[in-house]
Parts: structure tokens; sequence; C-alpha cells
């Protein structure tokens, strides 16, 4: 299948590493043109050059904090500088702390609103024109299975991802008509830092042993094993891919089957 992606403008965030970094890896197979974004440089070059030697493609870099309206500003304008309009934005963001509702203060919550709902939104803001102006556009809304079954002890992400999936819908009754595609992907286990933390906290409160906790975790995975960042990514391109012209508004889980809710 020809996914069309060469020589298109890809903005990946949060892509020094997990899930955007993969994501950034498989774009650049299909000849795109990506700018990585994330606060630490050393991992940003580190991605980089990984991606090169695996690939032959060399991504470009942006520092920045995707919480700072300025950094978004910055490196959407460096992605049109260097690449050309952005043909696709991939949001993706850390999770915020882990928790039950009586650890959180209002800083807290301010502080996870900014990161995993009001940063989608700020690079969606600074994108949508550049795609408005050529006519066509593909954003993948990164947020987690919790947006089908939410997840113990995550409460500012159980409730701040599904703000993404109200904002993923409207735009894509919206912008629908500007063939500009809008889609939500959620990770199930997905073998990453993220995921490796949260097996590490959930040890230490039941006294398990990571091992334990995670043959306990693939107990509800119908595949029995946790995903891999490739198979995820996979996903991502076909979705911001010319391949796909009538998807839109949709919210699909990367689990292995693990969710049970529709």
């Amino acid at each position: 299948m020809n996914l069309g992606m060469n020589g298109k403008a890809v903005l990946v965030m949060a892509s020094s590493a997990g899930l955007g970094k993969a994501a950034a890896l498989e774009f650049c197979k299909e000849g795109a043109q990506v700018m990585l974004f994330s606060p630490f440089e050393d991992e940003l070059k580190s991605a980089q050059t990984e991606i090169k030697q695996a690939t032959g493609n060399e991504p470009g870099y942006t520092v920045g904090d995707i919480t700072i309206a300025d950094d978004i500003a910055a490196v959407v304008k460096r992605t049109v500088d260097v690449y050309g309009p952005v043909y696709a934005l991939v949001n993706n963001a850390g999770g915020p702390p882990a928790g039950t509702f009586d650890a959180f203060n209002d800083a807290a919550w301010q502080k996870a609103y900014e990161l995993n709902l009001l940063s989608y939104i700020r690079t969606i803001r600074a994108v949508l024109p550049l795609m408005r102006k050529v006519g066509r556009g593909r954003i993948v809304n990164y947020t987690s299975s919790s947006v089908k079954q939410v997840l113990d002890n995550l409460i500012l992400s159980n409730t701040f991802r599904m703000g993404v999936v109200g904002l993923t819908k409207t735009l894509s009754q919206e912008l629908g008509k500007e063939n500009i595609l809008v889609n939500v992907m959620g990770p199930g286990r997905i073998s990453t830092a993220r995921i490796a933390q949260l097996d590490k906290i959930r040890a230490e409160k039941s006294g398990m042993s990571v091992d334990e906790v995670y043959q306990n975790a693939i107990k509800s995975i119908p595949l029995g094993r946790y995903g891999t960042p490739e198979e995820y990514a996979k996903l991502t391109v076909f979705l911001c891919s010319e391949a796909n012209t009538y998807i839109t508004g949709q919210t699909i889980l990367v689990d292995g089957g693990m969710t049970k809710a529709f």
C-alpha cells in the first residue's frame, strides 16, 4: 500500500522517547519530513541519530516545553521554515502523576490540564491555518485506554484524556468539509517508560515484584503480552496517511483486546 507520506511535513510532539519517537521512526521509514519536539535535547539528539541510522532519513528537532505557548509556536514555525506546511500533527504528551482524588490540589489539576489538554488545543490552533491553506491535513491525538475504561489511581489522566476525546470529536465535525481528519489513539499496555513507571508504582503499593505485576497484567490481555511502540506507531502513520481518506472523529485503542468496554 502506498501511504503517500513521502516528502510530507509531520510534527510529532513529545517525540524524544516512547510512543512519540516510535511514530517519528515509522514516518521517516515512509519518507516523511519529520520534526521532533521535546524538552530534552540530549534525548532528541539520540533519537535523531537512531532514526537516521534506521531509515536513512534524518528528522529535525526543536527543544521546547509543550506547556508553553511560545514554544509550540516556535516548533510549528521551524517545521514550516524547514519542511513546509504541516501536513500531519501527532499530539502526544507525558502522563500526569498517578494518584487518587484526595492526593491533588488545584495546582496539580491545573498542571495536568495544561499538559494533557491545553497543549493539544494550542498545537492544533497553531497548525490549522497551514492545513486550511493547502486544503488538507491529518491530526492524531494520543490519549489512553482510560477513555473507554477508567484506570485505577489515575484520576488526572482519566479526566483530561476524556477532554481530548470531546475536542477531537467536535473538531472532526467542524473540519471534515476542509478535508482535515482528526482521530484519537489510545494505548493499552505498551512497553514504554511510562508503563514501566506505573508497574513499579503498583509493585511498591502491592508488595509484589515488577514481574509479578506484569504477569498479573497480561492475564487481562487476550493477546497475552504488552504491545510494542512499533505496533502502536504503525496505526498512527496509517491514520495520518493519504491511505486514510474516510476515518475521522474516531477513538481507536491499541491494547491487544484488553479493554472490555465498547
